[in-house]
C-alpha cells in the first residue's frame, strides 16, 4: 500500500490551512459565490422536486448505460460524426494523437474540460511537439503559471487580481495595476489569433444526449464556440457518465448546473453540437469526433452503493460548501477532481490503496449532500469508501490491532474499569498525540471510569 500520497496530503494540508493569504482569497471568492447562488436558487418554485427528478434520471441512466451509450453512438454517427472508445488514459491520448497527426496539425485550441485534465492532455501533446492553448480565461491563467486547475468550475479561484496582474505583466508587459477589464481584453487579443491558426479544437462536454446523438456544452466566455467553429477538426473528450436520455432533459439540467455552479439562471453560451458541418451550413468543423472515456468509471459503476458518484454534473457546489476544501484548497488533493466529489470517485478511478485517505478528509457535516443538485448522498459515500478500505485490508496494522484491543476491553467490565480509569490519559497521549496535531491540546479526561463514578454516586445517595 502506498503511503506517500497520503503523507504528502497531510503535509500540504497543514501548510495551506495556516496560509492566511490563501485563506483570505478563497474565503472572499467563495463568499461571492455563495451570495450569487443563494439568489439563483430562489428562482425555483420547488428546488427539492427538481433535484429529486435530476437524481432519478441519472439513476435510470446508470442502470441502462449499456443501452444508452450505443444509442448515442448510433445517432451521432448518423449525423456524420465518429465515436471512439477509450478504456484508459493511454488509449484516449493515442486516439487524439492519431487524429492530430493524420491532419498534420501543430496547434490546438482547448476549451475548459476536466476530462482532458484527467488524461493530462496538454503535457502529452507537448511531448509530441504539438502546441495546446487553453482558451478559457481561468485555464489560460493557470496554464501560464504551469499549474493544474484549482477548482472544477473556477480554475483560478486561488488567485487574486494582484496575482493575475503580476502574471500578465511578466508575460505580456501589461500595467501592474491593470483592471480586470484590461486583463480580459489582453487575453482576448492573444487568443483570437490562436483560434484562427489552430487546425484542431478540443473540448469536453457537459452532457451527452442519447436520443439526438449530440453533445451539450455550457460556458460563459464563448471560447468553446470558437474552439468548435474555427478549426477544421473538433474532438470532444467526454466521460461515459455524462449521458442524459433526451434533449428535453436539458430543460432541467442546464438551470440546475448554472444555479449551483455560478448562481446564474443560465450560463451565457449553451451549445448543442450534433456532428460536423453539413453542406447547407456555413460554419463548423469538417470532421468531428467524440471520445468516450471510461478510465475507471465502470469500476465505480460496479460498486452498487457508491455508483451515485457518477451522477455528478460538475457544478462545484460541494467544493464551495466543504469546510475542508475551504481550508486546504484544491491543489492539496493532488487529483483532477478535488473536494467531496473527488474524494468519492478518485479512490475507485485511481486506486483505493493510494487515494483512500481522501475519504477521511471530511468533517462528515453533510453540507456537501445538502447542496448537491442531483442529491448524491456524498457523506454516506465517504463512509462507504472508508468501510471498503478496511475490508480490503488497507488500514494500518496498528489501527487494526488497536480496534481489536478496544473491542475486547469494552466487552469486559473489569478490563474496562482498569483501562478506562487512570490509564485513559496515558493512552490518549500515546496513540492520539500525533493525529490530534500540534495546534491543539489534548483534553484531560477523568481518571475514574464511568462505572466507578456511578457506584460512588449510588453510595452517596444511600448515605443521604
Amino acid at each position: 500500500m502506498s503511503t506517500k500520497t497520503a503523507s504528502d496530503f497531510i503535509v500540504t494540508s497543514e501548510d495551506k490551512a495556516f496560509d492566511l493569504s490563501h485563506r483570505n482569497v478563497i474565503n472572499y471568492n467563495i463568499d461571492k459565490y455563495n451570495h450569487a447562488v443563494n439568489i439563483g436558487l430562489q428562482r425555483w418554485n420547488s428546488l427539492e422536486n427538481a433535484k429529486r427528478k435530476a437524481h432519478v434520471i441519472k439513476w435510470r441512466v446508470m442502470e441502462n448505460l449499456d443501452k444508452l451509450l450505443p444509442d448515442f453512438e448510433a445517432n451521432f454517427q448518423k449525423n456524420g460524426g465518429k465515436v471512439l472508445w477509450a478504456n484508459n488514459v493511454v488509449e484516449a491520448q493515442q486516439e487524439i494523437l492519431q487524429i492530430i497527426q493524420r491532419v498534420g496539425a501543430k496547434r490546438v485550441v482547448k476549451s475548459k474540460s476536466m476530462a482532458t485534465e484527467e488524461i493530462e492532455l496538454n503535457a502529452f501533446l507537448k511531448e509530441h511537439e504539438i502546441t495546446s492553448v487553453e482558451t478559457d480565461l481561468g485555464e489560460y491563467i493557470v496554464q501560464l503559471l504551469g499549474q493544474k486547475p484549482y477548482h472544477i468550475v473556477t480554475p483560478a479561484m486561488h488567485l487574486s487580481l494582484a496575482d493575475i496582474s503580476k502574471l500578465f505583466h511578466q508575460h505580456f508587459d501589461t500595467p501592474l495595476d491593470a483592471s480586470p477589464e484590461q486583463l480580459t481584453l489582453k487575453a482576448r487579443e492573444l487568443l483570437r489569433n490562436e483560434y484562427l491558426n489552430a487546425e484542431v479544437g478540443i473540448t469536453g462536454a457537459n452532457f451527452l444526449i442519447a436520443d439526438t446523438g449530440s453533445i451539450a456544452i455550457t460556458e460563459n466566455e464563448g471560447n468553446a464556440r470558437l474552439s468548435t467553429t474555427f478549426p477544421r477538426v473538433h474532438i470532444a473528450v467526454v466521460g461515459i457518465e455524462k449521458l442524459i436520455p433526451s434533449i428535453a432533459d436539458l430543460d432541467l439540467y442546464w438551470p440546475l448546473l448554472a444555479n449551483h455552479g455560478t448562481g446564474q439562471n443560465l450560463t451565457v453560451y449553451n451549445s448543442i453540437i450534433s456532428g460536423p458541418r453539413k453542406e447547407t451550413e456555413t460554419d463548423g468543423p469538417e470532421e468531428m469526433y467524440v471520445i468516450l472515456l471510461d478510465n475507471g468509471r465502470t469500476d465505480l459503476l460496479a460498486q452498487k452503493e457508491q455508483r451515485q458518484g457518477l451522477y455528478c454534473i460538475r457544478c462545484g457546489a460541494c467544493l464551495n460548501a466543504c469546510p475542508i476544501y475551504k481550508n486546504i484548497g484544491g491543489h492539496t488533493y493532488n487529483t483532477t477532481y478535488s473536494g467531496p466529489i473527488g474524494s468519492i470517485i478518485t479512490p475507485h478511478m485511481k486506486g483505493m490503496a493510494e487515494f483512500k485517505h481522501l475519504s477521511y478528509a471530511s468533517s462528515l457535516c453533510g453540507k456537501c449532500s445538502e447542496v448537491c443538485p442531483v442529491k448524491i448522498d456524498i457523506h454516506k459515500m465517504l463512509l462507504l469508501n472508508r468501510r471498503d478500505a478496511v475490508k480490503d485490508g488497507l488500514s494500518p496494522k496498528s489501527e487494526e490491532w488497536g480496534w481489536k484491543a478496544y473491542v475486547k476491553i469494552v466487552q469486559r467490565r473489569k478490563l474496562l474499569d482498569f483501562f478506562g480509569g487512570k490509564f485513559k490519559n496515558y493512552f490518549l497521549k500515546l496513540f492520539f498525540r500525533k493525529p490530534w496535531g500540534n495546534k491543539r491540546d489534548l483534553p484531560e479526561v477523568s481518571t475514574k471510569s464511568f462505572n466507578a463514578q456511578w457506584q460512588e454516586s449510588k453510595k452517596e445517595n444511600r448515605r443521604n
